[in-house]
């Protein structure tokens, strides 16, 4: 199935989509070590992004009416800085937010589909009305916005079409969610929204995937039955002791049905500890210890047993106190590349190419390849049917 990549960023989503059987014909980013490390996983035999036609530049010099009717899927994360919560929540008025390209991609384009992301931090409540502009824009992708008009009064005119009946030319039916990627077996604490779009005259009816993993579920195995004690071989005078999470454990009549979530020992067991099996550490790519954790209020790091919290990709590097893996003796350190790469879901032969710094703010930005690929999956299963 035919799709182009936006905003590919370090290539979590458009991995995850290309898993789920969309294959690019143009793949965009301007950020020049995104697509070094895009460029350098080209250069290995068998990468999933081998055969991607990457293009570097500016989303805005794109002339997408060349793939009119020729494609299934469109897809991309603009960029979310206008947004996020480290960011400084300028949203429409931030030169940064790249939502009005994505929909004029759409508009030219005409694809039977569209998959956007975008961070928590959009659904705040002071971005509200921003938040229902960029939907039914998304819906209505022809009604633009005159010249010199506002987006208030261009929200207003798209809400008088959006109620008007009947309506020719192109729209869209939006299904938009805020999805936490522990609940589909991603070991992290990421929350993402997801905007995703079918062509009206698909006659088209969808919904996201059900959620496989679940707090309780590891509540229970760690608590209940200690059968994730007895998977990672941690003897049971090292077991962490938790006399709330005992007694929750202990009122649930059965197992949860489905997964637990995935945690950090999870992702990371297998790896050598970069700080003292450092001959080990190197044989793996990405794999370096980085000094200097330190932990402070409100920035404690993530516990080994239990999902990462939310990568930060920083405003100004990494901040001090995230991205680190919080161990049971309450020392910290940094996640290395690799472990991150882990959290993220990215497949092990994917290197990331630049500094520290660098390469954890691509990992930061990055869509987990897991939820792209589950999302993506029903996407192409409902067009399939369709054809």
């Amino acid at each position: 199935m035919r799709s182009i990549e936006l905003f590919a960023g370090a290539g979590g989503l458009g991995i995850g989509l290309h898993r789920a059987g969309f294959h690019p014909v143009q793949v965009v980013e301007r950020d020049v070590y995104a697509c070094d490390t895009i460029r350098e996983n080209q250069r290995r035999a068998g990468s999933v992004v081998a055969h991607w036609p990457l293009e570097q530049g500016d989303v805005r010099t794109v002339d997408f009416g060349v793939h009119e009717g020729k494609l299934d899927l469109i897809s991309g994360g603009p960029p979310c800085q206008p947004f996020s919560m480290g960011g400084k929540h300028k949203a429409y008025d931030d030169a940064r937010d790249m939502f009005p390209q994505a929909i004029r991609a759409v508009r030219e384009a005409r694809p039977k589909a569209f998959v956007f992301e975008n961070v928590k931090g959009l659904t705040r409540a002071s971005f509200q009305n921003y938040f229902q502009y960029i939907q039914l824009q998304m819906r209505h992708p022809e009604v633009t916005a005159r010249a010199d008009e506002d987006w208030a009064d261009h929200l207003a005119r798209l809400e008088q079409h959006h109620t008007s009946g009947a309506k020719g030319g192109l729209n869209y039916r939006l299904v938009t969610r805020l999805l936490n990627a522990a609940n589909h077996g991603v070991p992290q604490k990421r929350e993402r929204v997801l905007f995703v779009g079918f062509r009206d005259d698909l006659d088209l009816e969808w919904s996201f995937p059900i959620q496989t993993h679940s707090a309780e579920a590891l509540i229970w195995d760690q608590y209940r039955d200690g059968s994730y004690w007895d998977r990672h071989r941690v003897a049971r005078k090292d077991r962490p002791e938790n006399e709330a999470l005992t007694a929750r454990a202990a009122r649930m009549e059965a197992r949860p049905v489905g997964e637990a979530w995935k945690t950090v020992r999870d992702a990371i067991h297998d790896l050598p500890d970069p700080e003292h099996d450092t001959v080990r550490a190197r044989a793996v790519a990405n794999h370096r210890f980085q000094a200097g954790a330190r932990s402070y209020p409100g920035h404690t790091g993530s516990p080994l047993d239990e999902p990462a919290k939310t990568l930060k990709a920083g405003v100004h590097g990494v901040p001090g106190g995230e991205n680190m893996l919080r161990k049971p003796t309450g020392e910290v350190r940094y996640f290395t590349v690799r472990e991150s790469a882990r959290l993220q879901t990215f497949p092990d032969d994917y290197v990331f190419h630049g500094s520290w710094t660098e390469t954890m703010r691509q990992l930061g930005n990055a869509v987990p390849v897991r939820l792209a690929e589950m999302v993506g999956r029903d996407v192409a299963r409902r067009l399939r049917f369709a054809a």
